[in-house]
């Protein structure tokens, strides 16, 4: 972590008072920082461990050793290690009312924090503990006034996860309504203000309808301006209402996307690597898009369902009073409107299922294309990709013509029926006031033709309510059927987090590959010390791969044991092994940004100086100094501006960054030209000092400097031992060794001859 010294304008007395326990573990760990920002570490150390949570020190990233931590990342630090953790803004009375009788961390303005370890309702104190003190120490009873003077509300709650939390239940529409309803005063005030318009709209009609037969036989001019009045401000209030209730609508729709987009992300990065594996990309990315149809819906239609059942609820009343003969004949007609849009919602959900489909796979060919496009340039698959591009357009766009034509017939069927609604019953009226002793003045006519019109929109909508909820359905099966699988969020979460010293065994471990058949390791058992440099060959489907995976636990539905000094790895934290284990691959992704960012991925908070010394253990100081910009050189997507060997020793630069205790090198030279190579195994000694190292290479030159060698074939155990020893007593990796060094192979040595009693 940071070696920065203590700045002795703290003064030399910080060392010699007695200190907490957490002050005394952050100082050991070389954590050194102003006193408040101690006790904001202190205070986050000493309530995890209230909650049975001992804080990983090792994953704290601090963007500096002269400020206090922000919250936003004691929060991060806080959820990683598998708590619940939410920074709120709250008061005095607020702390004091809670029921809760966990400890709540106040973040105080000067950077430091306190403790509430109680509260004294009858006196109306807080009792604060200062984390910085011992244990031993007396709190400190605080009133409101004087705790106003250090802390403006800033709080931090702390629980343990519960089980059943919002991140753990299956993505589905109870999930996204029970995320709306967390803003149900947004809910609320939307509700008032549709209510409020609804009348609104209603009022120049109901004015209208009963007056201005009397204006106009009685020609009263004052009437009239006062009408004209009452209708103007009606309609100033309207609108006013109309902006704050679409003003409502966009921050309800922000903060839903908002708390959607981070549950997703979270979920999609919790997947194990194997769905990715097997999965196309472009599948993947189709599927997650699908959530902003479901946000629309729950913000746009669903909003504008839930008013015009408002305007119904006012409405129908008012039309049974008019005329209910009438009413009753709107009535029957919208409900032939609903059977008939319910008689095409089956078919208009297979079709929008089959619409999914397509689109799906053609934004799998598109984003397949994109990321294979130096593939595609350099075979000249262009016109190849592009007759596949156009065969999956021409599939979308056929069934959208398809869905179209589907959706036509019920809009067609029911236009004559909406028309009555709005036209239709106003002629049935005035037939029955000439035909029939039933008497029924102009007014009312009136009155009807315009709030007629009004009814039968609401009504058609809402039996077009059940083809939205049908298409939001299937977005959101879309959406869950990636989000709802099986994911790594508890073993990333929980489990022991030891200190490693990087001692490896395996115990009768057995593992293979979904839909495979036959085993990739079997019955695999070796055992290695602290401190080793472990090379592992055979030919390709050995197992060589297949191990590195299982140290990482991409993969932990195995069989036997694996044991990471003396500890099952499968009660060890996921995220902990995974920070405690680099890793380097033969292909490696470099990320968007700076060379010195890549390097220091994975501890953002360490320093420039960390970055150069992990450079110059990987090789890459020479050529990273050449760039034009050095360490600050910006690599594009894809990093075209480095070569091969460049990206692999930074990739292993990132890899050092963290000084891991276990470093595994999967193939991480083939890419490296000759003097690259050259340059890492001369480091190779300097790079595994102090630490275990796996090292998987087809080169078996590069294992000459290895303390062990093992041999795999077919997921077993072949041989282990040194390259002399092996040379000697193994068929395998002599034939390996000869075959790659054929100046060296005896005489008579003939690899084709050779070939058939290695297999």
């Amino acid at each position: 972590m940071n070696d920065a010294p203590r700045d002795p304008a703290y003064g030399p007395e910080e060392f010699e008072e007695p200190v907490s326990p957490d002050v005394a573990a952050l100082r050991d760990a070389n954590i050194m920082l102003p006193p408040q920002g101690e006790a904001r570490l202190a205070s986050i150390l000493n309530v995890a461990r209230y909650h049975g949570v001992e804080m990983d020190l090792e994953a704290l990233r601090l963007r500096s050793a002269r400020e206090a931590p922000p919250p936003p990342e004691l929060i991060a630090w806080l959820q990683e290690a598998g708590l619940w953790a939410r920074g709120v803004h709250m008061n005095f009375r607020q702390i004091l009312k809670m029921d809760s009788h966990a400890p709540v961390i106040l973040l105080l303005d000067d950077g430091g924090a306190a403790i509430v370890i109680g509260r004294d309702r009858t006196r109306n104190l807080l009792v604060l503990r200062d984390p910085r003190k011992p244990n031993s120490a007396s709190p400190v009873l605080v009133d409101e006034l004087r705790l106003k003077q250090v802390w403006s509300g800033a709080t931090l709650l702390i629980r343990a996860s519960r089980h059943g939390a919002a991140e753990e239940q299956p993505f589905n529409l109870g999930l996204i309504a029970r995320i709306v309803w967390g803003d149900r005063k947004i809910l609320r005030d939307i509700a008032i203000a549709s209510v409020t318009l609804t009348v609104l709209s209603l009022v120049p009609i109901l004015v209208v309808m009963r007056t201005i037969g009397q204006v106009l036989q009685y020609q009263s001019t004052s009437t009239l301006n006062l009408i004209i009045i009452l209708l103007c401000t009606a309609v100033v209030f309207e609108a006013i209402l109309t902006w704050a209730r679409k003003m409502m609508e966009v921050v309800l729709a922000a903060k839903l996307d908002a708390r959607l987009n981070l549950m997703i992300f979270d979920r999609l990065v919790s997947l194990p690597i194997e769905f990715f594996e097997r999965e196309q990309a472009g599948q993947v990315a189709y599927r997650i898009a699908q959530v902003n149809q479901v946000r629309e819906f729950l913000t746009g239609k669903l909003m504008n369902s839930f008013i015009d059942i408002l305007m119904l609820v006012i409405l129908l009343p008012i039309l049974f009073y008019i005329n209910a003969t009438l009413a009753w004949t709107v009535l029957i007609a919208a409900a032939a409107i609903a059977v008939i849009i319910a008689l095409f919602l089956r078919p208009m959900g297979i079709m929008q299922g089959r619409i999914i489909a397509a689109e799906s796979a053609k934004g799998s060919i598109l984003i397949e294309t994109i990321f294979g496009i130096r593939t595609v340039k350099a075979l000249a698959l262009e016109s190849a990709r592009s007759t596949l591009w156009d065969r999956r357009v021409a599939e979308v766009a056929e069934l959208h013509v398809e869905q179209s034509r589907l959706a036509n017939w019920p809009a067609t069927l029911t236009l004559p029926l909406q028309r009555y609604c709005s036209v239709g019953a106003v002629l049935l009226g005035a037939y029955i006031a000439l035909h029939s002793k039933v008497s029924i003045d102009t007014a009312s006519l009136f009155g009807f033709m315009l709030l007629g019109g009004r009814v039968a929109g609401p009504l058609v909508s809402l039996a077009g309510l059940m083809e939205d909820v049908q298409r939001a359905q299937a977005s959101i099966g879309q959406v869950g059927s990636v989000l709802n699988r099986l994911n790594e969020r508890h073993a990333l979460a929980n489990g022991l987090r030891p200190q490693f010293q990087g001692a490896i065994e395996f115990n009768d471990v057995t593992f293979r590959y979904e839909g495979s058949k036959t085993p990739a390791l079997e019955k695999m058992s070796f055992k290695i010390p602290a401190g080793t440099m472990l090379g592992l060959v055979g030919r390709s489907g050995s197992g060589k791969s297949t191990i590195t995976r299982l140290l990482q636990g991409i993969n932990r539905d195995y069989t036997g044991s694996i044991r990471i000094d003396g500890t099952d790895m499968r009660e060890i934290n996921l995220r902990h092994i995974r920070k405690n284990f680099g890793m380097v691959l033969q292909d490696n992704f470099l990320f968007r940004g700076s060379v010195r960012d890549n390097i220091i991925a994975g501890r953002p908070g360490l320093s420039f100086e960390d970055a150069v010394r992990a450079a110059r253990l990987a090789g890459a100081e020479e050529f990273i100094e050449r760039l034009p910009n050095g360490y600050d050189t910006f690599i594009q997507e894809g990093s075209p501006n480095l070569s091969g060997g460049q990206k692999q020793r930074l990739a292993i630069a990132r890899a050092l960054i963290s000084d891991p205790k276990v470093l595994i090198l999967d193939e991480a030279t083939s890419a490296l030209d000759p003097e690259s190579e050259a340059l890492v195994n001369a480091n190779i000694q300097r790079i595994g000092a102090g630490r275990t190292m796996v090292i998987v290479s087809h080169r078996l030159s590069s294992l000459l400097d290895c303390d062990l060698i093992m041999v795999l074939d077919r997921g077993q155990t072949i041989d282990i031992g040194t390259h002399k020893e092996l040379v000697e007593r193994c068929a395998i990796y002599r034939h390996l060794w000869f075959q790659q060094n054929r100046h060296l192979a005896p005489e008579g040595f003939n690899d084709a001859a050779s070939h058939p009693a290695i297999a």
